[in-house]
């Protein structure tokens, strides 16, 4: 078939990852975003996932992706238990051409088994190392979880990650680079409605509160949000009408209730002085609003479970430049795209200063933007995707 034009076989592409849309994370995200992309370019796409919320179906066609939702009897920590979800997917395996597991995830090694016995090709993308919260639950899904990872990694044929930086400094990457390839991740933004950003500006008084600096994430320990917190007075002494727009999951946050009771009460006094506001979850259509909005964006994060930052793509598509903690892989779309500066881990000092430089020198970091949005078009990520697919499957 010809797509775009490129030239390449129709397959089918069986996605399985434990969280799928309409649930927001990172890697959710970049599931949708390939899967569309895959469906776009004529490949038949099924997304194998489990029934977390009761008020969505248990399956469904989105954008043509077919959506398969598996039963689940209990949550665990931030997992979910779904006892068939084995005898789906040696289902769903047998019907297509390749696997795309996308770890973390619990129920991989056995779908990785299956594609082993059934002769299809299993490729992980791996997102992030697991470092779940204090506490004993925790710990032991945590050396349960590292433990099913490793197996999925030995018996898949062929492991993804983002950048190089992130792989050299993972332990679990690091044991198979003989199997492993970097492809960046697909990031796209759809254009705002007109009149929208002058109505997100007036709506949250970014032209009389400035600068404002973005945080895209969800309320949790590994994000680093009381690292900003501390950093704030140093940057309100500079900029007092500074205000922090934080756009994500706020309130009852999976496993973050005693973070969210500790750093709360900071919160909202800079709430009360206008210098602090949640917006809660946006859509795509809203964010596109968001970005250019900010004049920065922050990633503070303290942890390998962030092994990018795709909402800093998102932002210097927009123009606005980044501040992200120096985490493998966090750290490197700063430092391939010149688009702000770099803070050291959990330092908030740092974190203040790098922000200022950024704000006091903002046309020093504006990027290349039509070539950003080139580098991670999903259609592009796609396509050095089915290179592999089709590699491994001539192997097989």
């Amino acid at each position: 078939m010809i797509a775009l034009g490129i030239i390449h076989p129709c397959m089918k592409i069986l996605t399985v990852l434990t969280y799928y849309r309409p649930h927001t994370s990172g890697l959710t995200i970049y599931a949708e975003r390939l899967a569309h992309a895959f469906a776009k370019r004529g490949h038949e796409v099924t997304v194998m996932t489990t029934h977390y919320d009761p008020s969505l179906p248990f399956k469904e066609t989105m954008a043509g992706v077919k959506i398969v939702r598996v039963p689940v009897i209990a949550r665990v920590s931030k997992g979910v238990l779904a006892p068939t979800f084995g005898l789906v997917a040696t289902k769903l395996v047998l019907q297509h051409d390749v696997v795309q597991l996308h770890l973390p995830q619990f129920d991989a090694p056995g779908v990785a088994l299956r594609a082993r016995l059934f002769g299809k090709p299993a490729v992980l993308t791996y997102h992030c190392d697991v470092q779940l919260p204090q506490g004993f639950l925790n710990r032991v899904v945590n050396t349960v979880l590292n433990f099913q990872n490793n197996m999925a990694g030995i018996l898949a044929n062929h492991i993804v990650t983002y950048t190089q930086d992130y792989a050299d400094n993972s332990r679990f990457l690091s044991r198979y680079a003989s199997k492993l390839t970097p492809i960046l991740p697909p990031v796209e933004l759809p254009n705002p409605i007109p009149g929208a950003v002058s109505a997100f500006a007036e709506n949250h008084h970014t032209m009389e509160r400035r600068p404002v600096i973005g945080m895209a994430a969800r309320f949790a320990s590994e994000k680093g949000v009381e690292v900003l917190l501390d950093a704030m007075p140093a940057i309100l002494a500079k900029y007092p009408k500074a205000q922090v727009l934080f756009a994500g999951t706020y309130q009852y946050v999976m496993g973050e209730q005693a973070y969210s009771d500790r750093l709360m009460p900071r919160v909202h006094e800079y709430e009360i002085s206008g210098n602090w506001k949640f917006l809660g979850n946006l859509n795509p259509v809203q964010m596109a609003s968001y970005y250019p909005n900010l004049d920065v964006i922050t990633v503070p994060s303290l942890n390998s479970t962030e092994a990018f930052g795709l909402v800093q793509i998102e932002a210097m598509m927009n123009g606005v430049p980044s501040v992200p903690s120096a985490l493998p892989g966090v750290r490197q779309p700063v430092k391939m795209h010149n688009m702000g500066v770099v803070s050291e881990i959990g330092n908030s000092e740092s974190l203040a200063n790098a922000i200022l430089e950024v704000l006091d020198n903002k046309d020093k970091y504006r990027g290349d933007q039509a070539l950003i949005k080139e580098v991670y078009n999903p259609d592009a990520i796609a396509q050095e995707y089915e290179k592999l697919f089709m590699k491994l499957m001539r192997k097989k």
